[in-house]
């Protein structure tokens, strides 16, 4: 994975060190997804779980995260009840894939983030967003019902009142308004360099800490409680090279190398 390699048309996954980037690249459409974007997202998914080189991935777009699912294969794709079925499946699995990767995730955000755009930011750990980067759920303009555990996801960032907010309006709201509401973590002058620093500072953690961490809340976000799940993590960690060291660098008064 070290060089750039699309993956489909439109998605291009390469990976610097231990940091994999998705990048998703169909300027004309504004990143638009389309059912084969959504469709490949499973798999490359799996593509980065795999590889035990990556312990951090970012999700990128260029001058626009994404402006969501494509309109244009609404009449032919998504045409009919079966058809939005069909292809509400292919979106619904390619945003649960990005939320239950077993990885580390970050939203790099830039210019517009709506719709399925905002869904797949949604699903990732972290979002750092640009100053200019306008965020906006729409399904109220085109007669859809949002999914659930998309619907969750909002409602766990912003809470239930400001997602109902954004569903019932379908207005687009800026930067500083998602920064204030929780919808994404940072908004920042210097987009690559603030994604790289944090990418870089994630992969450079212990990782049984990071990735225990990312189970426990996930865990918790859905309704889960201390068991024996919880425990055979702390097990693992107690046990892991990732503690060892942690705790003779502590003792050695150096940085760890995890």
């Amino acid at each position: 994975m070290g060089i750039v390699r699309p993956v489909s048309e439109f998605l291009e996954l390469s990976a610097a060190g231990p940091v994999a980037t998705l990048t998703i690249n169909r300027p004309a459409k504004r990143n638009a997804m389309s059912y084969e974007m959504w469709s490949a997202l499973p798999g490359l998914m799996a593509e980065v779980s795999a590889d035990e080189r990556v312990r951090v991935l970012v999700i990128r777009g260029g001058s626009h995260f994404s402006a969501g699912a494509d309109i244009a294969e609404f009449s032919t794709l998504r045409r009919g009840a079966a058809g939005a079925a069909h292809y509400g499946e292919a979106v619904h699995n390619g945003e649960r894939a990005v939320a239950q990767l077993d990885k580390p995730t970050i939203a790099a955000i830039s210019g517009f983030c709506v719709g399925g755009g905002c869904e797949i930011a949604l699903a990732c750990d972290i979002r750092v967003a640009s100053l200019d980067a306008q965020f906006g759920i729409t399904p109220a303009k085109l007669g859809i019902v949002y999914n659930f555990t998309s619907t969750k996801a909002l409602v766990d960032a912003v809470g239930p009142a400001w997602a109902k907010q954004i569903l019932f309006s379908a207005d687009l709201m800026d930067a500083s308004t998602a920064l204030r509401i929780g919808l994404v973590n940072e908004v920042v002058e210097s987009l690559d360099a603030r994604v790289k620093e944090l990418s870089e500072q994630i992969a450079g953690r212990a990782q049984v800490s990071v990735r225990g961490a990312k189970k426990i809340i996930n865990s918790i976000t859905d309704g889960g409680h201390e068991d024996d799940f919880v425990r055979a993590l702390y097990a693992e960690a107690a046990s892991s090279a990732d503690y060892e060291e942690g705790v003779s660098a502590f003792l050695e008064k150096r940085p760890p190398r995890f």
